[in-house]
This record gives C-alpha cells, structure tokens and sequence, in this order.
C-alpha cells in the first residue's frame, strides 16, 4: 500500500526533510528571518502564550472545516500563501503547489516573483487563484501585471505593503544564491552536495526555459535583472501611498486584500480605500525585525475592521492548532507560507499535498478535541482567562 505521508507526520518532519534535500541558499531563503530574528522567534513563542480551553461532553461528530471567503465556499480555512522561491523549491513548483490546493479545495496564491508565469499556472493547475502583487516603481508596468491576473482567471489580488526596500537577510549575501542562479566559487559546492536538486530542478529549467527568472516581469525588465542575492534581485518601491491602493481598487474588479497590516489604524484606512480584505502580517518576520506576532495583534485590527472588511492573518503558523487559535480571535482564514514551500522541496505536489493534509488532520482533530462542533460555533470562548485579560496575547 502507497505510503502518502512521506515519512513526515507534523510540519516539523517536512522542513527537516526540505532542510536535507535542499541548498543552504535556498532553504535559508525561505526558511529564515531578517536581521536578528527576533520577529521570527517572537512569532512562535505568540502561540505558546495562548492556551486554549476545552469544553467537554460536546457533540462534535457533524464538524466540518469548511467555510466560505469572499463569496466562495472551501474545503478548509486555510489559503496557500504568496511564495516566490516555490520554483527553486522544486521544478516549476508553482504548479505543483497550485495543483495540491485545488485538490484540497484551497486557494493558492502567485507571487509576483513566481519562477512560472501566472498564465501557464492557470492553465497548467487552475483552481481559485489568487495573485499577489509588489508594485513598481513603473505604476503602467503593475498595472498591465494585474491586469494579465484578471484576463488569466484569477480571483483575488493581494497587494503586499511591508517591503517598500529589499530588506537585509544577510545569510542571502554569504550564501551567494541569486536570482537568475549564477555558478560562483562560493555556491558551488553547496550545489553539488545537493546533486537531487542539481538534477532535478536546476538542470531541468536549463535544458527547457533556461536559468530561473522572474517570469510574470515584463520581457523588458527580465533583461535588464543581472544576478543578484535572492530577496535583493526583486523590484519595488518606496514610493507606494493609499492612492494606489485606490486605483486598484478602481481597476480590480474582484475580492482586493493588502498584505502586511500590524495597525489597527491602517486596518481602517485600508477598508476606507475600498479593500475586502486585510491580512494581519509581519512577513513571516521576514521584513521589520522586533515586530510584535501578528497573533498578537490580530484582535485589535478584527476590532477595528468590524463587519467592514474580512481579516485574514499569516506569520509563524505552523500547527493546527495555531490555526485555530487565530479563527478563534476572529480571524476568516490563515494564509500558508513556509509550510508548503517545505512539502513542495520534499516530493512536489505530493509534499504540498501532505503539508495541506497535515493542517486538516490537526485541524479537525482539535476541534473535536476542545468541544467545538463547528467553524461557526469557534470563537474567543474557547481560549483560556487568567485576570482581567484573556489568551496573554491580548498583553496580560
């Protein structure tokens, strides 16, 4: 009988699998923080700062993980996240990551800085799709991206407004990876005592597309990329304002989220500007060091946003019950980053497909567990109270 787990049984299994079969660059690309990592630590600890409270004697047996976002229905709360080195990960993992959420009955969602165009991921994977966008300094240049999104089929565009600059990560500028790859004295070795994902996903994109790219930037702006550290090879820009954020509201006409909210304020000024959605986020700690966890923070912008806009929330999650911590703060969905990117390095869509698998297997199992018989029935309720706070992630 076919073994579908891959050997790996929590998340923790897949990264130490990735962590193996992949590159020191490329793993630490998408596996670390910025500057001291005093975010990314801070994220997890978040998690274990709130405890739960379980309910007994619940009739649970007719619980469903289903629910519905902007006006869609799906089969679990959680969303692929935004991830632009998936396609390192893997050959064109992109695909197999989209492939793996549309079995599941997820959203995936394309970054900007996919190594597969947007165009073939929708054809090639389909699904419901959602984009995410860094905007130019060339506003016709992101302007004719989205647009391409629309005319592709997909269904939401996530505008992400933590990175105004590249941020440091200097394990990226040791490591030498860049984007395109470029063979140097100082990566070399670390590829050759890889020889899987030397075979498997760089030779691979050099006998058919040649070295990985940007392919959703305009041919343009491919040429003019030189190799440069990953993370630092991206464009974008400082000069992004509310305004922009108005006239893609203007131009998109389906569900419109920005990534990177940690202010309640902003959770305002975003749903006056016509958004549908935010998402609470420190980029995975990958952005502004010392940040507090956006668990952290997640009640204050769900206050704030009311029944104006739908709040969904990323960074550190990497169990199910994480997950449903967050839903119980009054988030709609988490968003997956670093997780699938794990399961994509380690078998592809298959390894996707298992990390998904692992989040709806802890999922439900806590459900059952805490007493709650339902999406709908998950709420503060279920957190524990010390004082005069509950769940010390609201300060207590």
């Amino acid at each position: 009988m076919r073994d579908n787990t891959l050997g790996a049984y929590d998340i923790a299994d897949l990264r130490t699998l990735a962590r193996k079969r992949l590159p020191k660059g490329v793993f630490e690309f998408f596996d670390r923080g910025n500057g001291d990592e005093v975010a990314l630590a801070n994220n997890r600890a978040a998690f274990e700062r709130i405890k739960l409270d379980p309910r007994m004697l619940v009739d649970t047996s007719r619980r469903s993980l289903a629910t519905t976002l902007f006006g869609k229905r799906q089969n679990m709360p959680i969303v692929v996240g935004p991830t632009g080195s998936a396609g390192l990960a893997w050959h064109e993992g992109e695909i197999a990551l989209a492939r793996a959420a549309k079995a599941a009955g997820i959203p995936f969602t394309l970054a900007t800085g996919s190594m597969t165009s947007l165009e073939r991921v929708a054809a090639e994977a389909g699904g419901n799709l959602w984009f995410q966008v860094y905007m130019w300094p060339d506003r016709a240049a992101s302007h004719a991206l989205i647009e391409r999104a629309r005319v592709a089929g997909y269904e939401a565009l996530i505008v992400t407004v933590d990175t105004p600059v590249t941020p440091g990560r200097e394990y990226n500028l040791r490591n030498g990876m860049t984007v395109p790859f470029r063979f140097t004295r100082r990566n070399v070795s670390d590829v050759l005592m890889h020889p899987r994902w030397l075979a498997g996903v760089l030779l691979r994109y050099l006998l058919t597309t040649g070295m990985p790219r940007y392919e959703n930037y305009p041919t343009r702006m491919k040429a003019r990329i030189t190799a440069a550290p990953m993370g630092r090879s991206m464009l974008v820009t400082d000069s992004l304002t509310w305004d922009d954020l108005r006239e893609l509201r203007r131009r998109w006409p389906h569900a419109l989220m920005v990534k990177g909210i940690l202010r309640a304020e902003d959770a305002r000024l975003a749903a006056d500007c016509g958004v549908d959605g935010v998402i609470v986020s420190n980029h995975g700690g990958r952005a502004v060091d010392s940040t507090r966890a956006p668990i952290e923070i997640l009640p204050e912008i769900v206050d704030a946003a009311g029944s104006r806009i739908t709040v969904l929330v990323d960074s550190g999650f990497r169990r199910g019950t994480d997950v449903v911590k967050a839903l119980a703060l009054g988030a709609k969905a988490v968003l997956i980053g670093r997780a699938t990117l794990y399961g994509t390095a380690v078998a592809g869509e298959a390894g996707a497909a298992r990390a998904i698998e692992i989040y709806r297997d802890e999922i439900d199992r806590l459900m059952a567990l805490i007493g709650c018989p339902g999406l709908s029935a998950l709420d503060a309720g279920y957190l524990a109270r010390w004082g005069s706070s509950r769940a010390g992630v609201f300060g207590g």
